[in-house]
């Protein structure tokens, strides 16, 4: 891969430091990343040499949410926080595919994620993209373009899916709460995070892995323990089997090889506002 004084870098992106969402590209062998973003990946790649696996494990947590979701609870209109660059499966295509007539709204804050997200909106009318900080729920909330799209008198699935490992303070339930507030009734929040299992030799990793990425040129991914990330469904029913695994959430077919040491170290849910 050229390095970034070797590639054409446009001027409102800053590789000074490294991006989530460019990150996570790179973790998924995209292309829409900068040598200081695949620095990071190969940090963790040192300690977890298939750490790429926790970008994977987390897309596909939420494709298999949203087939749930689309397909089991009538909901119709989707609130993705922290959205990422499009990839494959991205959310709207996963719903839309199942009932076109679903209302999709990103929100993230990256500008590569933004210029991206011009083309996206030029693809259908039911899929927009807001700039706001995912960290400041009445941000997102009391946006004009989600008010216009998003009605909040009608159940939502929002999403927070590998998004909330990557805020560093010690108001993450505060931050969920003040979301699941804003749902109505019938509503789901689907989440995936960073974990340390805290009793085995995966926490071991997770804390490995975590002081990587905090002392990264994107200084962020916290590992969470299980009560911590439970914190983050204030008042939800989660739908079986619970929080999980991100792998273990509803998988595809039987599993024939064991899973890498990474995939024990992120874990996911789907809770519903009763």
């Amino acid at each position: 891969m050229p390095s970034t004084e070797e590639e054409v870098v446009p001027a409102y992106i800053d590789v000074s430091k490294a991006s989530v969402a460019r990150v996570y590209d790179a973790f998924l062998n995209g292309k829409d990343n900068y040598e200081i973003d695949r620095e990071v990946l190969r940090r963790i790649q040192k300690v977890a040499p298939e750490a790429t696996q926790l970008g994977w494990d987390n897309r596909e947590f939420l494709i298999r949410a949203s087939r749930f979701i689309a397909s089991q609870t009538g909901i119709k209109q989707y609130l993705d926080c922290g959205s990422g660059l499009p990839t494959a499966e991205n959310t709207h295509q996963i719903v839309q595919r199942i009932d076109p007539e679903s209302q999709v709204v990103y929100v993230d804050n990256d500008p590569v994620v933004l210029a991206h997200g011009r083309a996206l909106l030029e693809e259908n009318d039911r899929t927009h993209l807001v700039g706001a900080d995912i960290f400041e729920p009445s941000d997102v909330l009391q946006n004009e373009v989600v008010r216009k799209h998003i009605d909040f008198s009608e159940p939502i699935a929002l999403y927070q899916c590998g998004t909330l490992h990557h805020y560093t303070g010690d108001r993450y339930a505060e931050i969920m709460q003040e979301y699941v507030d804003a749902l109505p009734s019938g509503s789901y929040v689907a989440l995936s995070h960073f974990y340390d299992p805290e009793t085995d030799e995966y926490s071991a990793l997770a804390r490995k892995m975590e002081d990587i990425f905090l002392h990264s040129p994107m200084g962020s991914g916290s590992f969470r323990t299980r009560k911590q990330i439970m914190s983050m469904f204030p008042g939800l029913e989660l739908v079986e089997p619970g929080l999980v695994l991100c792998a273990d959430w509803w998988p595809d077919g039987p599993r024939v090889k064991p899973l890498p040491s990474v995939s024990y170290t992120i874990v996911g849910a789907v809770g519903r506002k009763s």
